[in-house]
């Protein structure tokens, strides 16, 4: 098959028959026509946001906008009605788009299935492309995989609706370049998924739905907007046919619900709770001021600035006729331990119970075995309602210092939470570099959000000299101490095959995030250059 490229256009990974079937002349021109409408724009965001981070560092404190006050104030305003796929989303499964795990998510009875090119996956060339290829299967249903073993996966008639994440504003696809520039990721993956998809899904019923993450403003959010009317004008498909539910997932970005919802009214599905991402972006955004957070397990969902934080996002959502939608539940059942199975499944079913209670639509999993819990307790909150945007919450009121009351009575830092998020940091980073975004650590699935996480607490106890429970501060020598006691630790789990699972890289990587006195924005951004 011939490998036409479209003028301006260098691909620097291989292109082979079943790639060249997603990366055709049409559909490189399509991401030609983004990448020149809207990149100076993107690049203006991004030196944006480092403008207020240099603001935050010198100590501004975030508050609500006085220039969008008029939008928070106008009643008169809601987001497009929604379209009738996507009124039940009680439950969303979300995972990478590996064939496996496409066909065994849409399968697995969720409601919504969120494929993800993001936190969830490792850039490779190999992973984007691929995945393209499996979602379009997927749009025509005519998808199926036979492992090597013989055993076989098709997907069902019946089928959860399917959302795709693409990559955040920040990350570039280093494999496709215009005009020597590479090109924004968070375009090519819309474009080429939005190119090949838009018409079938529309004559299926159902749309081009997205999730979107990282957003820090209202300004990010316009640009989607944009990108949308654009791509929709372009393929002559309606406007408002592409809904997109936003992932709340910076602390910035909750300042800004009610303006995000608005530049997005005509396209929006919603927002949700991205709680993993949340908790990162507090502490890089705050790395300057003076606190700490506990270990990772005290930073619940009823601390003070995480219970504010999702008030908020159900109150402003159901004011404006959208769906909230709940945080991820990131517990894999242990089958060898039912004891550990039973004991999580307890602390999911309280979580879920809790967003479902607090008004929330819907809430997501990370695992099939995860379904009959949440999905239970929505469907005896919401009984036969599809959800419940009616519960308008006009008893929430949220001030902007409550989103920022980072203090967590009784909260602690020890010895273990140090080391724990060490050897997870370390053993996501070696999964990730391998290929592989979403890793199953100690009964967790694990992915970007909760790395960065790891990574951030630790340069921030360090930074800080945090004490530990027994009075001793987190150093530098203290962790580079840790840190081969947990590779050994590490290497007794994975034997035989530890010195080809990329743990060196990982550990350079992961000294450079927690070592520097720079803070690394994301470590997708240090890694991915070890990918290339």
């Amino acid at each position: 098959m011939a490998r036409q490229l479209a003028q301006g256009v260098e691909i620097k990974g291989p292109i082979t028959d079943e790639f060249s079937e997603i990366l055709t002349e049409e559909a490189q021109s399509f991401i030609v026509g983004l990448h020149e409408q809207f990149e100076e724009r993107r690049q203006n965001l991004l030196d944006a946001r480092v403008d207020r981070q240099v603001r935050l560092n010198k100590g501004e404190t975030p508050d609500f906008l006085l220039e969008t006050a008029h939008v928070r104030n106008d009643t008169s305003w809601v987001v497009a009605e929604t379209p009738p796929d996507l009124q039940k989303r009680h439950v969303e499964i979300t995972g990478p788009t590996d064939r496996k795990m496409v066909i065994n998510a849409l399968n697995c009875g969720a409601d919504v299935f969120m494929a993800d090119f993001e936190d969830a996956n490792s850039p490779t060339w190999e992973n984007m492309v691929q995945g393209q290829i499996n979602l379009r299967d997927a749009v025509n249903e005519d998808l199926s995989l036979t492992t090597p073993e013989g055993k076989s996966y098709k997907l069902n008639k019946d089928h959860a609706v399917l959302f795709v994440r693409p990559r955040g504003w920040h990350l570039n696809e280093k494999h496709f370049l215009v005009n020597g520039e590479e090109i924004s990721g968070s375009l090519f993956d819309f474009g080429l998924y939005f190119f090949h998809n838009a018409r079938n899904l529309i004559q299926k019923g159902t749309g081009p739905y997205f999730y979107l993450p990282k957003i820090e403003s209202h300004l990010e959010a316009r640009l989607w907007n944009d990108v949308f009317i654009w791509a929709q004008e372009e393929l002559r498909i309606p406007h408002g046919t592409i809904r997109a539910t936003v992932l709340l997932e910076t602390i910035l970005a909750a300042f800004e619900m009610d303006e995000i919802l608005y530049e997005l009214r005509n396209h929006s599905a919603g927002l949700n709770a991205g709680r993993w991402d949340y908790i990162f972006s507090v502490i890089k955004k705050f790395r300057r001021h003076e606190f700490n957070l506990p270990n990772r397990d005290q930073v619940s969902m009823t601390v003070p600035f995480m219970r504010a934080y999702t008030e908020l996002i159900v109150k402003t959502c159901h004011n404006r006729a959208a769906h909230a939608m709940g945080g991820m539940a990131a517990f894999i059942p242990n089958r060898k331990d039912p004891e550990v199975t039973e004991k999580a499944l307890r602390k999911v079913r309280e979580d879920k119970l809790r967003e479902a209670q607090d008004g929330f639509d819907g809430t997501w999993i990370a695992h099939p075995d995860l379904l009959p819990v949440a999905k239970e307790v929505f469907d005896e909150i919401l009984e036969s309602k599809p959800n419940q945007k009616d519960r308008l919450r006009e008893e929430v009121k949220v001030k902007a210092e409550d989103l920022i009351n980072f203090a967590i009575d009784g909260g602690t830092i020890t010895e273990e939470g140090v080391r724990h998020n060490l050897n997870v940091g370390l053993q996501y980073l070696a999964s990730w570099l391998r290929g592989t975004g979403a890793a199953a650590i100690y009964n967790l699935m694990e992915d970007a959000a909760t790395a960065e996480i790891s990574r951030a607490q630790i340069w921030q106890w360090i930074q800080n000299a945090a004490k530990l429970d027994d009075g001793r501060a987190v150093t530098e020598e203290m962790v580079q101490t840790m840190i081969p006691e947990e590779l050994d630790k590490i290497k007794s789990l994975y034997g035989k095959h530890f010195d080809q699972a990329n743990f060196d890289q990982a550990r350079e990587i992961f000294e450079k995030l927690i070592f520097s006195d720079k803070f690394h924005e994301f470590l997708t951004l240090l890694a991915y250059k070890e990918l290339f």
